[in-house]
């Protein structure tokens, strides 16, 4: 069995028979997340994956695998970047396409249309690789789909076909990823979902305020969606 628990904005934990694993733990500053207890979060946590470089999605990364010793998974420019400023040293870094195994499970790092990067001084963006999705196989569990942050695009097909996941974590807030209606349609025409999951909205005012629009939109295949409260744990 397969815990999953959302952390609000696009992070969430997840417990399997093996692992103990973080996707983009954004919790400090987190206005949505403002009732979690990040040492709560960090605890027993084996690994840590992130899909892209953005403050909002690295979140408490360094900290939390400061404490305890958890392995960051990450685009291998994101990763070095750790390395350099946060002084990780248990970085296991690929690049778009390629699959890193772990005890129990692996992770394929796919396309996402987005970009990646982080302020520095002078009001200067600096690049941190590619924005990805994961997909995250598991020995025992079904198989899941982060999306990172995107829009809609026509290669998620292969995605489905390669991958075939069955659980689909989905950005639905509109402005910085996908709205609600277009959302909808990516996973209604490229994927085979059993269960959705969306996020990335109700954390900041210029995002959408609830996944009502993505919910509607999915019409007749509304039932697949599950929209946990902020904490609420879902069980596969």
């Amino acid at each position: 069995m397969m815990k999953v628990q959302w952390l609000g904005h696009s992070g969430f934990r997840l417990e399997t028979g093996k692992a103990t694993i973080l996707i983009d733990p954004f919790i400090t500053g987190n206005p949505s997340a403002s009732a979690l207890d990040v040492k709560d979060v960090a605890r027993d946590v084996s690994h840590i994956v992130l899909t892209h470089g953005h403050a909002d999605h690295i979140g408490d990364t360094v900290e939390i695998a400061r404490q305890t010793d958890a392995t960051v998974i990450a685009n291998y420019d994101l990763g070095m970047w750790l390395g350099h400023t946060g002084g990780l040293e248990n970085l296991d870094l690929a690049n778009t396409g390629g699959t890193l195994s772990h005890e129990g499970f692996s992770v394929t790092f796919v396309n996402a249309f987005h970009s990646s990067a982080q302020m520095i001084e002078g009001g200067v963006s600096h690049s941190l690789g590619s924005a990805n999705g994961i997909v995250l196989h598991f020995a025992d569990d079904p198989t899941l789909l982060h999306m990172g942050d995107t829009d809609i695009f026509s290669d998620m097909a292969l995605i489905n076909e390669l991958h075939e996941p069955q659980i689909g974590i989905v950005p639905v807030g509109d402005r910085f990823t996908m709205g609600g209606a277009v959302a909808a349609l990516a996973c209604r025409r490229y994927f085979k979902f059993s269960t959705i999951i969306p996020c990335h909205y109700g954390t900041f005012p210029i995002l959408d305020p609830s996944a009502e629009k993505f919910i509607a939109a999915m019409e007749n295949d509304a039932d697949k969606v599950k929209a946990p409260s902020v904490g609420e744990w879902l069980e596969f």
